[in-house]
């Protein structure tokens, strides 16, 4: 019970000692807002406000100061006194321990006090800006004021360089002036905001007017004179190339130019007027037009250069691969009656034939358009250099063609050399044949002589046809050649094997007595050779001879030399 008793005290005297401590933080800062309240009571708000006075004080600017002066003295009288109220009911309330009570009318009284601060501040930079406001009007207006002189100046001494536009540069001139002494009403009146406004617009005005009467003349004597002389000195070009038997388009290029001087004239009335930017791009346009057809003209004139100085020349050079075509056709038909052309080459050579026809033609229309200007000198040297590249690539074709003409005779020459050595080689090898030590030659040997020899003589037989046709020529003398490289290799093969079969034998015979099988398989490979069946007869005696002594061949084969 005790124990309950002491903790009940204890939890009292803790709660009396936070409610005291409580209550001076309600005292410390009441103390703070009182002297926030004095500190502002005592600033020289209305001796700050009295700078005012330096200035005129009629119309806003006097309506300023009534307004600050008349929220001054709220504060004053007011909002401060009020707030002795709220500080007192803050003491009272710490003093029955009503913290929520007295911290309420402590957050109103800093609210009050807020807002006053923010007042001040406010009328203070209000009052700093009206007043800068006049000083930098007046500051600004010195240096607008020479400005709006000068202009004046520039548009007196160059006269002759703005022409009639001279009236509405004065106009602008004169309505800038005309702002400026609605300025100086405006700050009698004290109306310094609005002035300072009417300086700016004079400011940004006079500024844009001298940058757009520096580039007056400029743009001025470019649309009034240089650009009317340009056009005029190229029309004066174009009707001399005319009169100088160019055959352009004069009629077109005469009607633009006419157009852009309407247009010209069109935007000098213009500029004399008002000022259009759209006049600098129209400007750009028919420079860059006038260039181009200066372009074109020079292209014309290079080109008629060009023409007169080529035109014969592709005459002559035509002329010349007539003549030179004309021995190739003579060449073609006495060719003709000895050898047989192929498809492909009449083909090309027809084609030849029609390519100069055609190049006649074209020369033909390049000359009459030339004798009766209906075409451009442009035009015209596109064409001569196309029948220049025409004639150069006719002359190549014609080079390639009469080298196929000159290769079927050489295909003949080379036909019969080569159809010499094939029979040389047949009778070299009949010769062979005949002088061998072998006991006979095979049927099939013989009968690829014959067919060697019948080949050989259908290759004659071509090379002698009139017209010659170097197609069946060539393929007689492919089937001529196999034919015959076939028997030689036939033969080689069969003295070899011939040879071979009497040497192995020979060299079996030490084992005849030895041996009774290998002495009977020997004398049925001699009866083989005897038979004309060397490879038979030399695979039984070689077959033979290695069961006895193995390697025997190669060693045979090694020592043997075959004769030829």
């Amino acid at each position: 019970m005790a124990a309950y008793i002491i903790g009940f005290i204890i939890v009292v005297i803790v709660m009396i000692t936070i409610g005291l401590i409580l209550r001076k933080r309600i005292y410390d800062r009441v103390d703070k807002l009182e002297a926030w309240k004095m500190d502002i009571m005592n600033r020289n708000v209305s001796a700050e406000l009295q700078r005012i006075k330096t200035l005129r004080l009629s119309g806003e600017t006097q309506e300023k100061f009534e307004s600050w002066k008349s929220t001054w003295d709220r504060i004053l009288t007011r909002d401060l006194p009020d707030i002795e109220e709220f500080l007192f009911d803050a003491e009272e309330a710490a003093d029955r321990f009503r913290m929520p009570s007295a911290k309420k009318n402590l957050a109103q009284v800093e609210a009050t006090l807020n807002s006053s601060e923010q007042t001040i501040k406010d009328m203070f930079a209000e009052l700093e800006e009206l007043l800068d406001s006049e000083k930098q009007s007046r500051k600004e207006l010195d240096t607008v004021i020479p400005q709006i002189k000068e202009l004046r100046h520039l548009l007196l001494e160059g006269s002759h360089l703005f022409d009639k536009a001279v009236k509405r540069f004065e106009q602008e001139i004169q309505a800038q002036q005309e702002e400026l002494d609605l300025f100086y009403q405006e700050s009698d009146e004290g109306n310094y905001y609005e002035a300072r406004k009417i300086v700016d617009r004079v400011k940004e005005a006079i500024k844009d007017l001298a940058i757009r009467m520096e580039a007056f003349p400029v743009i001025y004597k470019k649309v009034k004179k240089e650009l009317p002389d340009k056009i005029n000195e190229l029309r004066n070009g174009i009707i001399e190339m005319k009169t100088a038997g160019f055959h352009i388009n004069d009629q077109d290029f005469l009607r633009e130019l006419d157009n852009f001087n309407e247009q010209v004239t069109g935007y000098v009335a213009k500029l004399e007027r008002e000022d259009d930017q759209s006049i600098y791009e129209f400007v750009e346009i028919v420079e860059e037009r006038i260039q181009e057809v200066y372009n074109v003209l020079e292209r014309e004139a290079k080109a008629k250069a060009y023409v007169e100085k080529h035109i014969d020349r592709l005459a002559d050079q035509l002329l010349a691969e007539v003549k030179e075509f004309q021995k190739t056709d003579a060449e073609v038909t006495e060719l003709q009656k000895t050898y047989y052309l192929e498809g492909s080459d009449l083909e090309l050579y027809d084609n030849l034939k029609k390519w100069i026809h055609q190049l006649e033609r074209h020369s033909e229309d390049i000359i009459s358009n030339l004798e009766e200007g209906k075409q451009t000198y442009v035009g015209l040297k596109d064409q001569l250099e196309s029948s220049f590249q025409d004639i150069e690539k006719l002359q190549e074709s014609h080079h390639e063609f009469k080298d196929q003409v000159r290769t079927i005779r050489k295909d003949e020459l080379v036909a019969k050399e080569q159809i010499q050595v094939l029979q040389q080689q047949l009778q070299e090898t009949n010769r062979q044949l005949k002088k061998s030590n072998l006991p006979g030659v095979p049927s099939f040997v013989w009968n690829q002589l014959d067919e060697a020899t019948v080949n050989s003589g259908k290759v004659n037989e071509k090379l002698n046809e009139q017209p010659l046709d170097m197609g069946q020529v060539n393929h007689a003398l492919e089937q001529a050649t196999s034919s015959v490289e076939a028997l030689l290799a036939q033969t080689e093969q069969m003295i070899e094997q011939a040879y071979l079969v009497e040497r192995v034998i020979q060299y079996g015979n030490r084992y005849r007595s030895q041996y009774p099988v290998l002495a009977g398989k020997l004398l049925e490979a001699e009866k083989l050779f005897r038979d004309y069946h060397y490879e038979q007869a030399l695979e039984l005696a070689a077959e033979t001879l290695e069961e006895v002594e193995p390697g025997a061949l190669s060693k045979l084969e090694l020592r043997i030399k075959v004769p030829s």
